[in-house]
């Protein structure tokens, strides 16, 4: 098929296929110089970071090698001597003469023999029925959230938190009349018929105490007038020291330092597993199945496509004739004739006043109208068969970029 304008070569004549032509001049183009990332650019980029890092290492090991040290804080225990301890109690009521035997296990207390104050801080690790069984005076504090049917039978926890602050005794009690106020909250309880109710809160008191069949049960509801924190406000030291320093000897009941592994508090010969729901193993299960599946549908993946810049710079006119050369090497005359007249079409159609799903034959219809050429020669320049050789494709591309320049000329 011949066309009736010449058009342009898309080749320079003379020239070989697998060559670019220089520019003229004699410049081989613009320079091109990498823009892969240095060891100076990176420290550049990551220096600050670098920088902080470095930072908090050095605080977290200077906190370390010149701080305090301090171990694991152990409420109420008399030998810690943490905010949270006793050990200024401890002190205090072995300076009055007072013996304070410290022991973690209900074998230990119950060695001391009878006639003795039990201060029992915790029963979280210890049989509050082998705990009763111990004969003497009994002071049980912090009791929130223990259990007094087996420690103070006929003391009842009222159900509300009574906040902790500064109260007055209130009460006939002479270890709380000579201490005065203290500070003291937590929990309140009912006093049972012959006992004595102190520091009132709400509905309840904070403090009760009534003899037993071995001695004098006193519960409190709180413990922090017996820490090294709160012992010398108000009257907190007097009533310690007025509740345990009696003539006789103290034993000072605290929980393990050493629980045993897979038991839960106070169930002693159960393990954690028998005391686990029917369900919580299969559960359990299922989440590693599904961790599982997620770990190998996610290891599949690809990941995000990675942005790297170009080690070099390329013309848009390089890349042109590379595709070309491509083309004509695989002698693709039908491939890149499509391409042209896709190309061709799409730029021709909106200036047309068509819309992108145009018929074939209103573009032809249009294009012979306008520039005023055979609606034959349009149609088959748009819509014929593949140029039979390079110079039929060449004089198709020409007659394209003719009636485009037609086009817009008018």
């Amino acid at each position: 098929m011949s066309f009736g304008t010449p058009s342009p070569q898309l080749a320079t004549p003379g020239s070989e296929p697998g060559r670019t032509p220089p520019p003229a001049g004699g410049d081989d183009g613009p320079a091109t110089s990498a823009t892969s990332p240095t060891i100076r650019s990176r420290w550049r980029a990551m220096r600050w970071a670098v920088l902080l890092g470095l930072l908090f290492v050095l605080i977290a090991v200077g906190s370390v090698l010149f701080g305090p040290e301090q171990g694991e804080p152990r409420p109420l225990d008399p030998a810690d001597t943490s905010l949270s301890g006793s050990k200024a109690l401890a002190e205090l009521l072995r300076a009055d003469g007072v013996t304070v035997d410290r022991v973690d296990s209900v074998e230990a207390a119950a060695a001391k023999g009878p006639g003795r104050v039990l201060l029992i801080t915790s029963t979280l690790f210890f049989d509050d029925h082998d705990l009763a069984e111990i004969q003497g005076d009994r002071v049980v504090v912090g009791s929130r959230y223990l259990d007094l049917d087996q420690l103070a039978p006929g003391v009842e926890r009222v159900p509300e938190a009574v906040r902790q602050r500064s109260r007055e005794p209130e009460c006939a009690l002479p270890a709380a009349r000579a201490a005065g106020s203290a500070f003291i909250g937590g929990a309140s309880f009912t006093a049972p018929a012959g006992a004595t109710g102190c520091y009132p809160a709400g509905d309840g008191w904070t403090l009760v105490s009534y003899p037993n069949a071995g001695g004098t049960t006193t519960v409190i509801g709180s413990a922090e007038f017996m820490t090294n924190q709160r012992l010398t406000e108000d009257g907190n030291a007097a009533l310690a020291l007025n509740l345990l320093s009696t003539g006789k000897p103290v034993t000072w009941l605290v929980p393990p330092d050493d629980p045993p592994v897979g038991q839960l508090p106070g169930e002693a010969g159960r393990s954690v597993y028998d005391l686990m729901p029917a369900g919580i193993p299969w559960a359990v299960l299922m989440a590693c199945l599904t961790v599982v599946l997620v770990a190998f549908w996610r290891g599949r993946r690809l990941g995000p496509v990675v942005v790297e810049k170009l080690p070099v710079v390329v013309r848009a006119a390089e890349t042109v004739e590379g595709r070309g050369r491509l083309y004509r090497a695989r002698r693709a005359r039908a491939r890149a004739a499509d391409s042209l007249r896709a190309g061709a079409i799409d730029r021709l159609t909106p200036r047309l006043g068509l819309s992108s799903g145009a018929d074939r034959h209103e573009v032809v219809a249009a294009l012979a109208v306008r520039t005023g050429q055979d609606p034959q020669q349009v149609g088959g320049a748009l819509y014929g068969p593949p140029p039979a050789d390079d110079g039929g494709l060449v004089a198709l591309a020409g007659y394209l970029d003719f009636i485009e320049r037609k086009v817009s000329e008018l």
